[in-house]
C-alpha cells in the first residue's frame, strides 16, 4: 500500500518554471491506497499524453507531484521510472534538472494501437469485464466450492507464480477463465471469454510492469483465498479493486 511520505538524501529538483498548475488540477488527485502504483501512472500518463506539460517542459518537482497524488516518492519514482523506459520523459541532473517530457514521435506501437482501438469501446469494455470478473467472483464464493473445484484454482493460481514475463499474461488469462467456469454460469463463462479476448488484445499494445504484476499476484493470492473461505462480500470487493487496477493503466498508457 503506497504511503504519503519523502526519503531522506534525495535531491530536489526545482519545479517547473512558467508551468501553470491549473492545467494539472483536474488530472491529478490523490489515488485510492489498493492501487496506488497504477492509478499513479495512470495521471501523470494523463498529463503527458493530453500535453498538459508539453514536450520540453519539466514535469513538477517530486514532491509535489507525490504530495498531489498521495503517494510516497519512492512508489513516484517507480513510476517515472516507467515513463523513462517507455521514452516519454527523461530524467536531467543538475541545478536546473528534473524530469522532462519527451517529444512524442509516431511509432509503428502506436498505428497498431490506433488499428486496435478503432472498432473498441474501452470504457465499455472495462465496464463489462468488472461486471462479469466481481459477479463470478461473487458467485464462487456464495454458492462454494466443492474439493475438486478448490483445489483446480489454487492450480490455477500457482501456475501464475514465477510465471516468465512472456507467459505471465496467457496464465493469468487462464486463472480469470477458471473463476468464470467455476461460477456455474456457462453464459457467464462465454461472455468473459469474449470480452477477455478484447482486454488482452489492449494489455498486448502496453508494456509488462513488473511492479503491477507482483500486485496482481497478492490479490490473486487474497481473492483466492477469500473465494475458497466463501467470503463473497470480500471476493467481490478484490476482485473489483483488481479489475479497477488493470483498468487505470489501461486508460493511462490508451489516452
Amino acid at each position: 500500500m503506497s504511503q504519503t511520505g519523502t526519503e531522506h538524501g534525495a535531491p530536489e529538483e526545482h519545479g517547473a518554471p512558467g508551468a501553470d498548475d491549473d492545467r494539472l488540477t483536474s488530472v491529478l488527485r490523490p489515488v485510492r491506497a489498493g492501487n496506488g502504483f497504477e492509478e499513479a501512472l495512470e495521471q501523470i500518463l494523463q498529463v503527458v499524453r493530453l500535453g498538459l506539460v508539453p514536450g520540453g517542459e519539466r514535469l513538477p518537482a517530486e514532491r509535489e507531484l507525490a504530495d498531489r497524488l498521495g503517494i510516497s516518492r519512492v512508489t513516484l519514482r517507480e513510476v517515472l521510472k516507467v515513463l523513462q523506459d517507455q521514452g516519454l520523459v527523461e530524467s536531467r541532473r543538475g541545478r536546473y534538472g528534473g524530469t522532462f517530457v519527451l517529444p512524442r514521435p509516431a511509432s509503428p506501437g502506436e498505428e497498431e494501437l490506433r488499428r486496435r482501438l478503432k472498432d473498441v469501446d474501452v470504457e465499455d469494455t472495462l465496464r463489462f469485464r468488472e461486471v462479469l470478473e466481481v459477479g463470478a467472483a461473487g458467485l464462487c464464493a456464495a454458492h462454494g466450492l466443492a474439493e475438486e473445484q478448490a483445489d483446480r484454482l489454487r492450480e490455477a493460481l500457482a501456475r501464475t507464480h514465477d510465471a516468465p514475463l512472456a507467459e505471465y499474461r496467457r496464465l493469468d488469462t487462464l486463472l480469470h477463465l477458471t473463476l468464470a467456469e467455476l461460477s456455474g454460469s456457462p453464459t457467464l463463462t462465454a461472455q468473459y471469454a469474449a470480452v477477455r479476448a478484447t482486454v488482452n488484445d489492449l494489455l498486448d499494445c502496453i508494456p509488462l510492469l513488473v511492479r503491477n504484476l507482483e500486485h496482481s499476484q497478492r490479490q490473486h493470492t487474497a481473492l483466492v483465498e477469500a473465494v475458497i473461505e466463501g467470503n463473497a462480500e470480500c471476493a467481490r470487493e478484490i476482485m473489483r479493486e483488481h479489475c479497477g487496477g488493470t483498468a487505470a493503466l489501461l486508460r493511462g498508457f490508451l489516452g
